[in-house]
């Protein structure tokens, strides 16, 4: 049986899988936040009840909203402050009594959708979301590929292509919380769509009401969309470029809107180098299952459950 866990901000998720993949518990519990003692405390809690409810004994595998520095063995850029400059892997191994792995929740979504998603089978996935944040992850053969900085998929902080005189003035009037400016994340965020929005329009509203509008054929929100369309397809165009994955998947609040997977493949054509474009952009199938799941396959099918 493999478990994974998912560390969010606001609450903890855990699951425990079968070899199939079949979902065999799944419950989540409020994350303690600014308590790092309590939060080991509620994945310990967590694990213990997903054991007592299957009667078996699981690998432990939990997607952070940060990464764990190979140089330091400690986390990093983790929006979660508090466990930031922590070594979670090693309290969780001992509080656990077994090794404990970790991944960035972008890069579990990543495994998820690789391993039994939309991109079953593809040797290289890019995997974003984008939802209040945008991050991304990247997964090879199934596996999560954290870099040897653990790094790797922090697409959302480098900065927007090829910038318009618009998107120029953007970035000057919205910092990213990262301390730069111009910050892809900042652009094609939820938060960003609706920023962008406000701007145009001077109202304050979120996505989904925006869309409502699109859909209404008010002419500013389409604006809207459009605009976020051709930042996001320049965006995924400037990965294409780098490392031409075989499957891009979107998850998160925006992934929801449909008309993306009809738009974004022949903009993302207009800016990738030699002007061709085939590779299936799709929306994530385990939807906000995927990083809890993925966080369970950080054990892959071939590698044995317990340790």
């Amino acid at each position: 049986m493999r478990i994974g866990i998912d560390l969010g901000g606001t609450k903890t998720e855990v699951i425990a899988l079968a070899n199939s993949g079949e979902q065999l518990y799944r419950h989540r519990l409020p994350t303690p936040r600014d308590d790092y003692r309590a939060t080991l405390e509620v994945i310990a809690r967590l694990v213990a009840m997903a054991e007592q409810a299957t009667g078996q004994r699981g690998s432990i595998g939990i997607g952070i909203p940060g990464a764990r520095s190979p140089l330091t063995g400690v986390i990093k850029n983790a929006n979660s402050t508090w466990l930031n400059g922590q070594p979670l892997d090693r309290d969780l191994a001992q509080r656990l009594q077994r090794e404990v792995r970790l991944a960035n929740d972008a890069n579990c979504l990543a495994v998820s959708e690789a391993v039994d998603g939309v991109a079953a089978g593809a040797r290289m996935v890019f995997a974003v979301i984008i939802g209040t944040g945008c991050g991304a992850g990247v997964a090879i053969n199934g596996c999560c590929h954290a870099g040897s900085n653990g790094t790797a998929g922090e697409w959302g902080h480098n900065p927007l292509p090829w910038m318009d005189d618009d998107e120029l003035r953007y970035r000057a009037e919205v910092p990213c919380y990262c301390g730069k400016q111009g910050c892809i994340e900042t652009f094609i965020s939820g938060t960003g769509f609706a920023t962008d929005y406000l701007r145009l329009s001077g109202i304050s509203l979120s996505g989904a009401e925006i869309m409502q509008r699109v859909a209404q054929g008010d002419n500013v929100a389409e604006l809207a969309i459009a605009r976020y369309e051709q930042r996001l397809a320049k965006s995924l165009a400037q990965v294409v470029n780098i490392l031409d994955p075989d499957v891009i998947v979107l998850g998160g609040g925006m992934s929801n809107v449909g008309r993306l997977y009809q738009t974004l493949p022949n903009l993302i054509r207009q800016w990738v180098f030699g002007g061709e474009f085939e590779t299936p952009v799709r929306q994530a199938l385990h939807g906000d299952s995927s990083g809890v799941r993925g966080a369970a396959w950080l054990w892959p099918v071939n590698e044995p459950s317990e340790r």
